[in-house]
């Protein structure tokens, strides 16, 4: 049986050591390729420093002579139960770009903290960009509890204030892991150090970790990515966001609201009689000329409305100010829209999760807000906690990525012109 593969982003601050941590578990998983433990040795002596496990990651020289991780790294490792691709990000404010990158293409995250400083202003930006993207399952690892002597006393203080924190997010933490990844303590076995914890080693804790999401049961959603020629035939390729999907099947493409039918479905030039949720395929409609990229097939009779207006909350990343009604792009799944914001109803301190006083006309960097949107054509859209891909999206302008942002509310008031329109 093919094992899962999870996608597990590493967060936190910056020096709170998470290319540490991911450098401990290769090593201790025997996941290093040949020649490469004797060539960080070699690294970590020319800089003057003892065996550095974070070189095993920072790949960069820039990265190694200012001791912190700027691009984003993946790495690849398998236990007996699953196999892992570890999405590494920068903890710098820097490089919250970089940060954002990485961690929307996880389906879990880990939370590292330095036990000794305990949780930091990247620390409660990072969880406020976590709960942003939809990352539901959460690890909180506190590392360097060699700093504290190991102490119980520590411990259960930091969880009781990342337990009042996350409850201010609305998230929750799978478990809790007091670590020192410099010695090696409670990383593939439990420690005798701390005996006084009775959970899971972060390994362990790791293929615990449940990420199957429910939507095989929700109405059908599949977004359009590409159209490609096959065969003189015109295949609409794309990701089944939700739902079940057959050959047969009575759909409607949205926004345009065409009827049609699917005459078949194809996974790597095989036919398939049904996919679910999840799984990527190609189809074929009885009427070709419905299909282009960006639009969302749905169920005959359950459609959605599209929208031109629409409620988010939004983390502006850019050094370029946010202001209302001027116009940036914005992308949900495949969709691709002109868009201005109307108006900001709230701007909140990302760390703090307060409300800022003060202009509610524009939207500063590592600012967080609830805005209203204004788009320049129809969008296909969910509220995001009921469909996260379709409830997700990002900003850009020219080319540069400004912000994201999830749908709170697709169904406004005033999204009276198109609602009538199909409603006729």
């Amino acid at each position: 049986m093919e094992k899962k593969t999870v996608h597990l982003v590493m967060i936190g601050h910056i020096d709170h050591g998470k290319s540490t941590l991911i450098g401990r578990l290769l090593l201790n998983t025997n996941s290093l390729p040949d020649g490469r433990l004797d060539e960080i040795k070699k690294i970590s002596r020319e800089n003057n420093k003892a065996t550095e496990l974070s070189f095993l990651v920072d790949q960069l020289k820039e990265e190694r002579l200012q001791n912190r991780t700027i691009e984003t790294t993946q790495i690849n490792f398998k236990t007996e139960r699953r196999n892992y691709v570890l999405i590494d990000v920068p903890g710098h404010a820097e490089f919250i770009k970089n940060m954002l990158t990485g961690a929307s293409m996880a389906d879990a995250a880990v939370l590292i903290i330095d036990a000794h400083q305990g949780i930091k202003e990247q620390t409660r930006r990072h969880a406020y960009l976590i709960k942003l993207l939809g990352i539901q399952k959460v690890m909180v690892v506190l590392n360097k509890m060699d700093l504290t002597h190991y102490k119980k006393e520590r411990f259960e203080t930091l969880k009781a204030e990342l337990l009042e924190f996350f409850k201010k997010l609305g998230l929750t933490f799978s478990f809790i892991i007091p670590v020192s990844a410099k010695e090696d303590q409670n990383i593939t076995c439990r420690s005798k150090r701390m005996r006084w914890y009775k959970g899971p080693a972060f390994l362990q804790a790791l293929d615990r970790i449940k990420t199957v999401r429910e939507t095989r049961k929700k109405p059908l959603r599949f977004c359009i990515q590409d159209v490609f020629r096959v065969n003189k035939e015109n295949l609409a390729m794309g990701k089944v966001l939700s739902g079940n999907i057959r050959t047969g099947q009575d759909v409607t493409v949205m926004p345009s609201g065409k009827r049609t039918r699917v005459s078949f479905i194809k996974v790597f030039n095989r036919s398939k009689k049904s996919a679910q949720a999840g799984e990527n395929i190609g189809i074929k409609l009885h009427d070709p000329s419905a299909i282009a990229r960006g639009q969302i097939i749905t169920g005959a009779n359950n459609q959605l409305l599209p929208v031109y207006n629409f409620k988010a909350s939004v983390f502006w990343i850019c050094r370029k100010t946010l202001r209302l009604n001027k116009p940036f792009f914005l992308r949900f799944a495949a969709q691709e829209v002109k868009c201005t914001a109307e108006r900001i109803e709230k701007r909140i301190n990302s760390v703090t999760l307060k409300a800022l006083k003060g202009s509610t006309g524009k939207l500063m960097k590592n600012e967080a807000a609830i805005v209203v949107f204004r788009t320049r054509g129809p969008l296909v859209i969910e509220n995001f906690s009921f469909i996260e891909e379709l409830g997700r999206f990002v900003i850009e302008h020219k080319n540069s990525l400004c912000g994201v942002g999830i749908v709170n509310d697709p169904k406004l008031k005033y999204n009276t012109r198109i609602t009538k329109i199909f409603r006729k």
